[in-house]
């Protein structure tokens, strides 16, 4: 939430509104973090940017019952029916669906909220909010939501949940949003009624890093950056908590050209580890250049890395010089014999892409999670969800949400448990 570059799949603009985020930004794999995410192993609250409170128009939005998109359902056992005189819970989906640029984000996104949704759909309706890119557009559409529904699922784009976390609009009903908020601002803390359940990359470099200092007690770490935003702040990251641990690290940022990483990068980082002698490399790569980095120094030194390097599955698309390298990602990539994996159908789109697919997981776990906050208001639950083990705190004081994701190893195409901190 891999290595497929999404260039030309998006639009600058849609890299733009879902950087820093759960979705494609400035990297192969696109599960950037926001700086200040609230799903951290120490977690903070996240502040809200200064917006003026815009004037908000009459919406101008479709809003619908939705069925689940072809091929996103499997025959599965339902709920019990619920009593006939208790009235349908109504979920409203809002999801940049009339944007060119985000639209495939919100198709596979939807796609997996409608497979939770048919398998657990009792006493449950869905409607789908349309919106477009802009922050007042989605605002007028939230408005329109919160009046037609009695939880709200979305919206996507970071600064659409930022508009809403920071421009004044009273957050009267449940709101999973499904990005964090942009990490400036005025230092409030976000509505109560507001959970955010966005994946966050940094967040996994923080988990990287309690897991290598488990595995490696007092160990000296060397940092393997590229030169991309994204990269750079997941190195931080994981060099942050690292010295939390109280462990040692050095950082060296390689430059890439079309991907490729420069040879002169590539031999100062050979004569360093020889030089240094690390115990083990945390590795801000993607997967085509942790896979350049390794065939050039060898597989000796234990490499970690995020579900960046993650270079997927796909038949015949092993690579060899990344066995025995340790990653973290979703259950959904790396566990598909996973129990709560295995009860929901594939994602069989013809424009599939990890980052994409890890969307479609985000979709499962958004219903799920709005069906038990429904169910259960106010009490807090654990959940293994398919984008990890998701801890939430919901409707009594300021919403907490902690996701954990597994540890794996790469090996001969596909993932072995880790055995490591989960």
């Amino acid at each position: 939430m891999l290595i497929k570059s999404l260039k030309g799949l998006f639009a600058v603009s849609a890299l733009t509104m879902l950087s820093a985020c759960s979705t494609p930004c400035d990297r192969p794999g696109g599960l950037c973090a926001p700086i200040e995410p609230n799903t951290s192993v120490a977690p903070a609250q996240p502040r809200a940017p200064e917006i003026v409170a815009p004037v908000i128009p009459e919406a101008e939005v479709e809003t619908m019952p939705v069925d689940a998109p072809p091929g996103a359902v499997a025959d599965h056992p339902r709920a019990a029916a619920a009593p006939d005189n208790k009235a349908a819970t109504r979920i409203g989906l809002l999801l940049p669906t009339r944007s060119d640029a985000l639209g495939p984000p919100a198709g596979a996104l939807r796609a997996g909220f409608m497979a939770a949704y048919e398998r657990d759909r009792t006493g449950f309706e869905v409607n789908l909010i349309e919106t477009g890119d802009s922050p007042q557009d989605v605002l007028a559409a939230y408005t329109t939501a919160l009046a037609q529904n009695d939880i709200v699922v979305g919206p996507l784009a970071r600064s659409a949940v930022s508009a809403i976390a920071g421009a004044g609009v009273a957050v009267s009903k449940p709101t999973i949003a499904l990005n964090h908020p942009d990490g400036r601002g005025t230092g409030g803390a976000l509505p109560h009624n507001l959970l955010v359940i966005g994946l966050s990359i940094e967040d996994e470099a923080r988990q990287v890093a309690q897991w290598a200092a488990s595995e490696h007690p007092g160990a000296r770490a060397l940092v393997v950056s590229g030169a991309n935003t994204w990269q750079r702040r997941i190195a931080s990251a994981f060099a942050a908590q690292w010295k939390q641990l109280g462990n040692e690290s050095q950082t060296l940022e390689l430059s890439a050209s079309n991907g490729y990483l420069s040879e002169s990068g590539i031999a100062q980082l050979r004569n360093r580890v020889d030089a240094e002698q690390p115990t083990l490399l945390f590795t801000a790569l993607d997967a085509d250049q942790l896979r350049q980095v390794r065939a050039s120094i060898g597989t000796n030194v234990p490499a970690y890395g995020t579900s960046s390097v993650n270079p997927g599955t796909e038949p015949g698309m092993a690579l060899a010089e990344l066995d025995g390298v340790r990653l973290l990602d979703l259950p959904w990539e790396v566990q598909p014999d996973h129990p709560a994996v295995m009860v929901y159908p594939r994602w069989n789109a013809s424009r599939r892409t990890l980052d994409l697919d890890r969307l479609y997981a985000l979709g499962i776990d958004a219903f799920r999670v709005a069906r038990e906050i429904t169910l259960h208001p106010g009490a807090p639950f654990t959940m293994d969800g398919v984008t990890g083990r998701l801890s939430v705190s919901f409707g009594d004081g300021p919403a907490r949400f902690e996701r954990v994701q597994p540890t794996a190893v790469y090996q001969g195409g596909s993932f072995k448990p880790s055995g490591g901190v989960q």
